[in-house]
């Protein structure tokens, strides 16, 4: 019998809806906070053991249905030839950021087994922790247009300056740019899948920041060579998103068996504007688990109500828990979604 996160995947019956969380694992645990008093986070993300135990931390807590492997999304851009640091009240840095048509030639396609063994190493150490427990293993990457975004810009950003205007100002590099990036995240998803990740997150979390006549012409291409590569591992794909309500339907045409949708619109109203045969994960509003827990359960009861017992649905957050999450919410919350729609399946 399968889990019932991979069931729901292909939307097969399950007897509870499966949850998992985005940022399962991190700062709102004390266990983890612990560890990154001893470790920095590119530390902790490189040594397969710490990786390991970070994945495994959540699992012992709570009843989820899936982990997620513990990594980044931004280790890839360093072996392409970028320097990556996490600078303490910034958030993570690139040094040397995408500024030209030189810059976008120079960039490296490594192998993820020489680039990303660690995270690759760390899922095969977690495997052998969860398959006694019949939980599932989610491996990840950021997408190409994130990624991109990232190594343009420097680090975060609000108004995509420099990324949206060399996409606009210079298409040819930008597509070169992205043909680059599309190989490099759809081998690494591949590489996870067969290192045994039984499930991939494609994360696009940027790129609501664009229009949807944009993301068709600069993005889907790209993004759906990636899913593609990846695709290659058999095992289920979510592609994810946030501010995505105007383009679902794009996000779906670039690839995915799972579409990940944010709290921006409603659960049902974005499943009704895919196709039927897609699967659909989300979609609490992530500040609701800072919220009193009767006003926690009336938000989830009124998405689980929207779902109707539908097949297919992986209950999860519109994006990661916060810092400062109480983690009673999230575990009255997980046990919640089970126990309530055990009733309804």
């Amino acid at each position: 019998m399968q889990s019932r996160f991979l069931r729901a995947c292909k939307r097969l019956p399950v007897d509870a809806t499966p949850v998992w969380l985005m940022r399962q694992a991190g700062r709102y645990m004390e266990e983890y906070r612990a560890l990154r008093a001893q470790h920095p986070i590119l530390e902790l993300i490189k040594q397969p053991e710490l990786a390991a135990e970070v994945t495994m931390q959540p699992i012992r807590a709570y009843n989820l249905d899936a982990a997620i492997i513990f990594a980044d999304i931004l280790p890839p851009l360093e072996g392409m030839g970028l320097n990556l640091e996490f600078m303490k009240g910034e958030g993570p840095v690139i040094h040397n950021p995408i500024r030209s048509s030189a810059d976008v030639e120079a960039l490296r396609l490594p192998d993820p087994t020489e680039s990303l063994w660690f995270t690759l190493e760390a899922i095969k150490q977690v495997r052998k922790q969860l398959d006694p427990r019949g939980i599932p293993l989610i491996g990840f990457s950021g997408a190409p247009f994130t990624l991109a975004s990232y190594a343009i810009e420097g680090g975060s950003s609000k108004n995509y300056l420099h990324t949206k205007g060399l996409m606009m100002g210079d298409a040819p590099t930008w597509h070169l740019l992205m043909e680059k990036l599309s190989e490099v995240v759809g081998s690494y998803l591949l590489a996870q899948a067969k290192a045994g990740a039984q499930a991939l997150q494609f994360f696009d979390s940027w790129v609501g920041a664009l229009s949807p006549a944009d993301y068709r012409e600069y993005i889907l291409p790209h993004s759906r060579h990636a899913i593609d590569i990846a695709r290659q591992g058999n095992v289920p794909i979510i592609h994810f998103g946030t501010n995505t309500s105007g383009m679902l339907n794009l996000i779906q045409e670039a690839g995915g068996d799972v579409i990940g949708v944010d709290w921006h619109i409603n659960l049902d109203t974005a499943w009704d504007s895919l196709k039927p045969e897609t699967a659909v994960q989300g979609n609490l509003d992530p500040v609701t688990l800072l919220a009193p827990w009767p006003e926690i359960e009336k938000r989830t009861r009124e998405i689980l109500d929207r779902v109707k017992g539908r097949p297919g649905h992986i209950f999860n957050l519109g994006h990661g828990i916060l810092p400062g999450t109480p983690v009673d919410n999230v575990r009255r919350l997980i046990d919640f979604v089970h126990e309530y729609t055990s009733i309804q399946h």
